[in-house]
């Protein structure tokens, strides 16, 4: 499973007061602090806003499909889950919009606020970087939203295309080349332009010089 990787500072997880009204906070009482005890939530909620990059995301408000696994642990609640949502972006070959189905699968570890001293002590060696990007339990609730934006970046194409072969846009004039496979422009040679030019000049000139019906033909002086 994809985990989330994005750094998320301690305090300001800590800082945070969580809302039990909210879609994406959790309620993990029932679990009782138990080590083993497990317990499975189905939830629909609506897109936060910005959940996705550049060129592709969730659209702000529209349904998120949410499976977890919550398991209590000795320092904390392990969450697993997946979330399901329709994406939509444009292509980044021949700009045309696009849309398709994504999961997202992601696993995170959320400590108990006195676990903090323990961790602490056990790993008192490791990185500092380590001890910030830990989330908390507050009042045994936990908000899924960062961890979900991370585990949605994530899956999503960097680069996304409404097909794999698609051939993009006529770099001349722009046209969308799957519309028209035999679109072209003929090549000119700038090296043979000017020859080019002169030689439409030579050919006007022979032009107005040739004889007309019915009439003489030009005189030299």
């Amino acid at each position: 499973m994809r985990a989330a990787c994005r750094p998320r500072r301690k305090q300001e997880a800590i800082n945070a007061r969580l809302d039990h009204r909210s879609p994406l906070v959790f309620d993990t009482r029932e679990l009782g602090r138990r080590p083993g005890a497990l317990k499975r939530v189905s939830r629909s909620v609506e897109a936060p806003r910005d959940l996705g990059n550049e060129v592709i995301g969730v659209p702000e408000g529209a349904t998120v499909e949410l499976d977890l696994r919550l398991e209590s642990v000795m320092d904390g609640v392990l969450v697993t889950g997946t979330g399901r949502a329709t994406v939509k972006g444009e292509c980044v070959r021949c700009l045309e919009p696009l849309e398709r189905e994504l999961d997202s699968d992601f696993q995170e570890m959320f400590a108990y606020p006195d676990a903090d001293a323990r961790v602490h002590d056990k790993d008192a060696g490791d990185d500092a970087e380590d001890e910030e990007d830990t989330l908390f339990l507050e009042d045994d609730l936990f908000d899924l939203e960062p961890v979900l934006r991370d585990a949605v970046v994530l899956a999503l194409p960097m680069q996304p295309v409404c097909q794999d072969d698609c051939p993009g846009l006529c770099s001349d004039c722009g046209a969308r080349l799957a519309d028209d496979p035999d679109h072209h422009h003929d090549a000119v040679d700038i090296r043979w332009a000017a020859l080019q030019g002169l030689a439409e000049t030579v050919k006007d000139g022979e032009k107005d010089n040739a004889p007309r019906d019915g009439g003489d033909e030009p005189q030299e002086k």
